[in-house]
């Protein structure tokens, strides 16, 4: 707790002196780091709006060992339980898996395809979809990412704006970030409810629903660290209420996510940009885990929430030019390894 205020101190101090910096904050705010960007360790590398759409590789692949269903339904029931307690009404359950692949994590940085991407040599790759917090003239914008589908099922958008659970889970992040975001901000919107992404993946490409919200800063000064103190973590991957919610999780998962479902942000001296660190893989021991997971709700369904898990499990990378058209389509790639 000592060291996230002595981060929230800096954040807010090379925010107001306008001295370009990046952040990773893990998901207890147990080992948080902060670098100007004149001091980033060569071990430490980042991309926000990736541009290597011209970067392909046919050659990688990935195989993947998911947690069994009997040991993540353990979790899964109790959660359940604590949800028809009404101790929580959404709650984000992730899990470890593991999994091999012909690719080392500074590979998979170099040509995996996502918005936001980092990599901290010889322990994570992280390659998201979803943005957290930007910050613009004053303006700050949050795009909650929750609800997800198959691509390849016949009609799945459609299949994904009109499902029940989909759309209350949407709906109550949306308004858990609204809530949020009025923390730090005054006349807060919901300028875009529930937009369709298409998310490129090595097997079948999936939909997931966004939102954004946003609203004019209440202090004209801008301090990042006081601001984060004040969202974390990130509703989409902790759920609500927040604080029971994050007693249940901790319960269910037993388990520290470090930074998986962090954040990690990069301020350039006068804008600021950030992402939630899902699609995360690990190395431990030599071994990789990817982990993954997604939104309980009394309307969950063991089957499908474990079938969601394991489609989460991917790595962005296009094989070909033809194979990145494919994905710009609503034509779906074929499974490479299971």
């Amino acid at each position: 707790m000592e060291k996230s205020k002595h981060i929230w101190a800096q954040l807010d101090e090379w925010s107001i002196r306008k001295i370009p910096f990046v952040f990773l904050l893990d998901f207890e705010l147990k080992k948080p780091l902060i670098y100007r960007l004149d001091s980033l360790p060569s071990s430490l590398k980042f991309e926000i709006d990736s541009n290597n759409k011209n970067l392909f590789n046919p050659n990688i692949y990935l195989n993947k060992f998911p947690i069994p269903k009997e040991v993540y339904s353990i979790g899964f029931n109790k959660i359940v339980s604590s949800i028809n307690r009404g101790d929580s009404f959404l709650l984000n359950y992730t899990a470890r898996n593991e999994i091999t692949t012909n690719a080392d994590l500074a590979e998979i940085y170099k040509y995996s395809f996502a918005k936001f991407k980092i990599f901290l040599e010889e322990e994570f790759v992280c390659f998201s979809p979803e943005r957290f917090v930007e910050i613009k003239d004053n303006i700050i914008s949050t795009y909650p990412m929750k609800g997800t589908i198959d691509a390849t099922i016949p009609n799945a958008k459609h299949i994904l704006i009109n499902d029940p659970k989909e759309k209350a889970e949407h709906a109550t992040i949306v308004d858990l970030l609204r809530n949020d975001i009025s923390q730090v901000a005054r006349n807060v919107t919901v300028d875009n409810f529930g937009f369709i992404e298409k998310i490129k993946t090595n097997g079948n490409d999936i939909y997931q629903m966004s939102s954004k919200i946003s609203g004019k800063l209440i202090n004209q000064e801008l301090k990042i660290g006081t601001i984060f103190s004040k969202l974390l973590p990130a509703g989409s991957v902790s759920g609500a209420p927040k604080e029971k919610t994050l007693e249940i999780i901790k319960d269910a998962e037993n388990m520290d996510r470090g930074y998986y479902t962090g954040v990690f942000g990069y301020f350039d001296g006068t804008n600021f940009d950030s992402a939630v660190m899902i699609r995360y893989i690990e190395k431990i021991k030599n071994k990789l885990y990817f982990y993954s997971g997604g939104g309980i709700t009394h309307q969950s369904n063991l089957d499908s929430e474990y079938q969601e898990l394991i489609n989460k499990i991917y790595v962005p990378i296009y094989r070909n030019h033809s194979d990145r058209k494919r994905a710009d389509s609503t034509v779906a790639l074929p499974q490479q390894t299971v």
